[in-house]
């Protein structure tokens, strides 16, 4: 798959921006993504918020399915990455 220009991205980031509700949310990320993608997205985001409440990963894994080796990639980006994690972790539990 070719990559997108950097502006394309942006705009698909200014596009989910103009979403009020999560009803907006749901219809548009159901037309963009795979029921799989949304799956696999939602299960990152639980496994990103348990890593902040100190779960394990045994515990993670089996809430979630994921493998170690995702949930090791998530906390690795939740401690190391660009901060969005932290940003909305922080964000939804002031």
């Amino acid at each position: 798959m070719k990559r997108p220009a950097p502006r394309d991205i942006d705009a698909l980031y200014g596009a989910v921006l103009t979403l009020d509700s999560i009803d907006d949310c749901r219809r548009f990320f159901r037309d963009l993504l795979t029921e799989n993608e949304i799956a696999e997205f939602a299960e990152r985001w639980k496994a990103a918020r348990m890593l902040h409440a100190g779960a394990s990963y045994a515990e993670i894994a089996r809430a979630t399915g994921l493998s170690s080796r995702t949930i090791a990639r998530v906390g690795r980006w939740l401690k190391q990455g660009r901060g969005g994690y932290a940003l909305l972790l922080k964000r939804l539990n002031p």
